[in-house]
């Protein structure tokens, strides 16, 4: 049984969509412990230094008292102006009055903001950011980009939104993994599979879950109610799965569990993660938020993103043939391209937790 998880997964517009109200909010109300970051931590390509920086920004939005929301709009704002590096220099963009910009630090600030030693301080900088936040109208419920571009004053409104699946995943890591403040923050998922089974089965009721066979969805309510058999039951780690992408879309469409149960031979067949040591350690998504997935349609790719930080090493999707995609703990395989396969049928390590 894996412990409670804390996943971040914010009002998502995520990177790319509109906002979801019934998605989960990044963040955590206490301080981040920044020494407790490893030495060799890392979500993707940005190492500790980069970490500690986004580290330094969520802490600055704690010390204002600002929701956990704007933790992850303000590492959000700078991975798309500095890629979280405290930058000396700008990129040497003219402004409006014909001037070249002196942008200095991790939200590439301009002299107006303040003296280089304020711009070129993390926490200072993030402070400098985050007291103008407020003063745009519903910024908690515009689209994050839109909200940023209001504080930030660049030409595109839609630039940062390319950096939300970043910024979600290494708050992620911060409020739920490699360095755990205070406080627990986020969403949490629990280790429970009758726990998480029950939570699908209302999510099944809600029509927030679909399933495109019945026994399939007849294996969720078996672990449910504690009626399902030895081959008959789903790998804790993917109802965890399931319940994350619940967390991210307003609706997720899953077609395969445990074909062990369902006697079904296809694909891999016995060799199947969905066969393999009593079955259901695979999940098959078809749609989310209603788009049908190839496993490397936009969709796919977000939900993806969101896992690769909190899933064991070894973990497994399709189809790497349509897909450029890397990551650090998600190996991909060829696979049909008409859904999202995920398992953790060959790893044996848990769904990160804190």
């Amino acid at each position: 049984m894996v412990p409670v998880l804390v996943v971040a997964l914010s009002m998502f517009v995520l990177f790319f969509g509109g906002a979801s109200a019934s998605a989960c909010t990044v963040g955590t109300g206490a301080q981040i412990n920044v020494d407790g970051i490893a030495a060799d931590a890392s979500v993707g390509a940005y190492k500790r230094d980069q970490l500690v920086n986004a580290a330094l920004i969520a802490n600055a939005a704690v010390t204002l008292n600002l929701p956990a929301a704007a933790q992850t709009l303000g590492v959000q704002t700078a991975i798309g102006e500095s890629t979280l590096r405290n930058l000396t220099y700008g990129d040497g963009a003219i402004n409006p009055d014909g001037s070249v910009a002196d942008s200095i630090g991790l939200f590439q600030q301009q002299g107006f903001w303040g003296s280089v030693a304020e711009r070129m301080d993390p926490t200072t900088a993030a402070t400098l950011f985050f007291k103008r936040l407020p003063g745009v109208a519903g910024w908690e419920t515009l689209d994050p980009s839109l909200a940023i571009n209001a504080v930030q004053g660049n030409a595109d409104p839609n630039y940062y939104t390319r950096f939300r699946a970043d910024a979600t995943a290494i708050m992620t890591f911060l409020t739920g993994a490699g360095a755990a403040g205070t406080g627990s923050g986020g969403c949490a998922v629990s280790g429970d599979a009758r726990a998480l089974a029950a939570g699908l089965v209302a999510a099944m009721a809600s029509g927030k879950l679909v399933l495109a066979e019945d026994r399939y969805a007849a294996e969720i309510r078996g672990v449910a109610d504690g009626t399902a058999s030895s081959i008959c039951g789903i790998d804790v780690r993917i109802l965890q799965v399931v319940t994350i992408a619940l967390n991210s879309f307003d609706k997720v469409g899953v077609s395969d569990l445990n074909r062990q149960c369902t006697g079904s031979i296809e694909g891999a067949g016995t060799e199947s993660a969905h066969w393999i040591n009593g079955g259901g350690h695979a999940v098959d998504f078809y749609s989310l938020n209603s788009h049908g997935l190839t496993g490397c349609d936009s969709d796919s790719m977000k939900l993806l993103s969101i896992l690769d930080p909190l899933v064991p090493a070894g973990s497994r999707a399709g189809q790497v043939q349509c897909s450029t995609a890397t990551y650090t703990h998600i190996i991909q395989f060829p696979d049909t391209l008409n859904h999202l396969h995920f398992d953790v049928g060959f790893t044996d390590g848990p769904v990160i937790n804190p």
